[in-house]
């Protein structure tokens, strides 16, 4: 039985009210509370618009859907993150490119993004892991470069776009600026394991891209949200509602009320419960040094601190060290297996041959439990666990 979990949701009186005031309401769907979690987020990133939609995945793929990438086109991005990466990026019908990581890093390397651009790429899709954020000026630059970019993004910002995969970065800063305002577009996550969860969502924002292209931009993630439709459920329960079209068929990635009224009341308290978990991943490190080190650690600070992500100094004990946590009841997780390595990606031709940052990061990486309820007694018993197993014998905690 696991006595210490590795992420579980961490749930108030505040957010069950939310909930009970939702399903009272008489309204489920994406509505009130849905605008009233955009506004929410919008505050947080500048007073950019923001658009909720259902899952981190479906924001990426609409994202590329509205830039027009599709069958003939490549998009960079990382092999070390989880396959929805790379599957929204096939789900539009192009093709995922794969660059290694930097050295002792979690995060795409610009270097090799540069060298990977060719006539065929059309966006590069970098993955802020672990709350860490990638270095998104060295991006920007990196793609400066490219040519033979297409369609609308191209011919008014002279450049190939850059999308954020920030499933791991809601509340991440970078030179003063917050997650969401760095790449031109940024998707995130509100999974149930995320810092801030719906259960199940996600949102995507952008950087402003003048008063039309903006409008047409909310509009048409809004349109293929919802099955193409021009007027969402609520306006069609409106007077004179009744009266709809389906302008092109869309898909159905919107974001019900029921959902985003848990995201509503956890925005309330997202500034403390991540100052919690930076606390705690302070900690984390203080504690392991002796036996890990934590890649791209110096950007601690401004992290989003969603993962406790760690290198064992010993790569060759990381089984040995995920079994034996694990039978002693404590939540522990990998991130990431590289996508090349998994059967679909395989099937599809791809190799770890020019990833060796990633195989070096995979075979080293351990993930422990970090949540804001997770106590500082927990966290020690955790430490312990950890010296013990890599050393083979128990210590005096006295």
């Amino acid at each position: 039985m696991t006595t210490i979990p590795f992420s579980p949701p961490c749930l108030t009186r505040e957010d069950w009210k939310g909930v009970e005031e939702v399903l009272r309401s008489g309204w489920i769907t994406t509505g009130p509370a849905a605008a009233r979690l955009e506004e929410g987020l919008s505050r947080r990133m500048e007073g950019q618009q923001v658009v909720c939609l259902s899952s981190c995945t479906a924001a990426l793929e609409l994202v590329l859907r509205c830039l027009g990438v599709g069958p003939g086109d490549e998009v960079i991005t990382s092999p070390y993150t989880y396959t929805a990466t790379a599957a929204a990026i096939l789900r539009v019908g192009a093709r995922p490119v794969f660059c290694d990581l930097g050295k002792d890093s979690y995060l795409l390397d610009p270097e090799q993004v540069a060298a990977a651009l060719s006539p065929h790429t059309q966006a590069v899709i970098g993955v802020d892991v672990g709350g860490a954020l990638c270095n998104w000026k060295a991006l920007e630059e990196a793609v400066s470069g490219a040519k033979g970019g297409k369609g609308w993004f191209w011919e008014e910002q002279g450049r190939i776009p850059l999308l954020a995969d920030g499933a791991h970065s809601l509340g991440g800063i970078w030179e003063g600026r917050p997650s969401g305002c760095l790449a031109d577009f940024t998707c995130f996550s509100f999974h149930a394991v995320k810092n801030l969860t719906t259960a199940e969502g996600g949102a995507v924002t952008w950087r402003p891209l003048g008063p039309h292209r903006d409008r047409w931009l909310e509009r048409e993630l809004r349109l293929w949200s919802l099955h193409g439709q021009d007027r969402s459920a609520r306006e069609r329960y409106q007077a004179g509602g009744w009266e709809y079209d389906v302008l092109f068929p869309g898909g159905k990635y919107n974001l019900p009320d029921l959902l985003a009224v848990l995201g509503v009341s956890q925005l309330k308290r997202y500034d403390r419960t991540l100052s919690r978990r930076r606390a705690l991943l302070t900690r984390y490190r203080q504690r392991l040094q002796e036996w890990a080190f934590f890649p791209d650690g110096e950007q601690l600070a401004g992290s989003a601190c969603h993962l406790c992500m760690v290198q064992l100094r010993e790569p060759a004990r990381r089984d040995r060290l995920l079994a034996g946590l694990a039978g002693r009841g404590i939540g522990v997780n990998l991130h990431y297996r590289p996508l090349p390595m998994l059967t679909a990606y395989r099937r599809l031709g791809y190799r770890m041959s020019g990833c060796p940052q990633a195989l070096e990061r995979y075979k080293g990486e351990v993930s422990l439990p970090l949540y804001p309820s997770l106590t500082e007694e927990q966290q020690e018993t955790v430490c312990w666990a950890v010296e013990e197993e890599l050393t083979g014998k128990g210590r005096d905690r006295g």
